[in-house]
């Protein structure tokens, strides 16, 4: 008797193939990324309390590169996560509170146009500004932020983590899951602010 496995084989065939070209695909994806090393840099954050409101200061340092990628037309999405922690000796530290702010920066270094905007989750803000540095100081600097009043917080020590992250790119779903190792951001840096005590105001 003989059997016929010329279906199966030519199945086998395109199964190989297709695996082949994920994995070219891939490790040119992987060759080409840009390094998730970068030289930004988040300042303070510096925390005040006034009125019985913690509010906070920070901002981002861009380093050249990025700058120039800015310059050049490239978009750049970048999120600043703001967290209150409380602070446990023997426990990892608790996460209290947080907002998050999603800023966008645009340059058209033809029109000479700059346009950025700024997204805490309700409320969408857009600004056009006719100089480089004036998007850069709105957009990367984020003064005296409202998180939270003391009157909320059980008395102890505390301090706000800055979390910020810049994506890289958008994969869409079933590319993200295949190339599951290929980042979608450009970079994440984290800074703690100094310990601060909220005392009983109640």
């Amino acid at each position: 008797m003989k059997i016929n496995f010329s279906g199966g084989d030519v199945k086998l065939k395109l199964i190989t193939e297709r695996l082949k070209l994920i994995f070219y695909c891939s490790l040119l994806l992987i060759l080409f990324s840009p390094s998730l090393s970068s030289g930004a840099e988040i300042i303070w954050p510096e925390i005040k309390i006034l009125n019985n409101e913690i509010s906070v200061t920070t901002g981002l340092i861009l380093d050249e590169k990025q700058v120039q990628d800015l310059k050049n037309g490239i978009v750049k999405e970048i999120t600043f996560y703001i967290d209150l922690f409380r602070v446990w000796p023997m426990w990892p530290d608790e996460f209290v509170l947080g907002q998050t702010l999603v800023k966008t920066l645009k340059c058209d270094p033809v029109k000479k146009e700059y346009v950025a905007t700024s997204f805490d989750g309700t409320t969408l803000i857009e600004k056009r500004f006719n100089e480089f540095d004036s998007l850069i100081r709105w957009a990367l600097t984020i003064n005296d932020l409202k998180l939270t009043n003391i009157k909320e917080l059980e008395p102890d020590s505390y301090f706000v983590r800055i979390t910020v992250e810049s994506r890289l790119r958008r994969l869409p779903p079933v590319i993200s899951y295949l190339f599951f190792f290929v980042p979608e951001k450009e970079y994440k840096l984290v800074k703690d602010s100094s310990n601060f005590q909220v005392r009983s105001n109640r």
